[in-house]
């Protein structure tokens, strides 16, 4: 497959792909990497919807209302041609890998989300 963008050409880039749920999602972000999602059941829909919508980290293969069914292989195919041979996937990849870089930061030593976690615990420890 030719690509069309060059954030792809990276030996350590990857592409995660995932049904959506909430663990999966926030360890993906945490490494910075765009997400292929198909969510299925329980709050994977939701979960989709927020990291589609509103982070831009992923593009979902298949809508929840859309879900019975089989899955054809050229779905799939378009996927990750939109992924990897588009100006799309390249925002998509270069929005992950800033968020995994901004979560990595808020939660090390003196990150902000340590800090407040550090704060809570203290509070609560009183």
């Amino acid at each position: 497959m030719e690509v069309g963008c060059s954030c792809w050409r990276s030996r350590n880039t990857r592409l995660a792909s995932a049904i959506a749920g909430v663990e999966f999602v926030r360890g993906e972000h945490d490494g910075g990497v765009a997400i292929a999602a198909w969510p299925m059941h329980f709050d994977q829909p939701s979960n989709s919807a927020l990291v589609a919508d509103v982070l831009k980290t992923e593009i979902v293969v298949r809508e929840w209302k859309d879900r019975a069914g089989v899955v054809k292989a050229s779905l799939i195919e378009s996927v990750v041609r939109r992924f990897m041979a588009s100006e799309e996937g390249c925002r998509i990849k270069e929005t992950a890998e800033k968020l995994g870089a901004a979560v990595r930061e808020a939660t090390e030593a003196g990150g902000v989300s340590r800090i407040e976690l550090d704060s809570f615990i203290a509070h609560v420890i009183r």
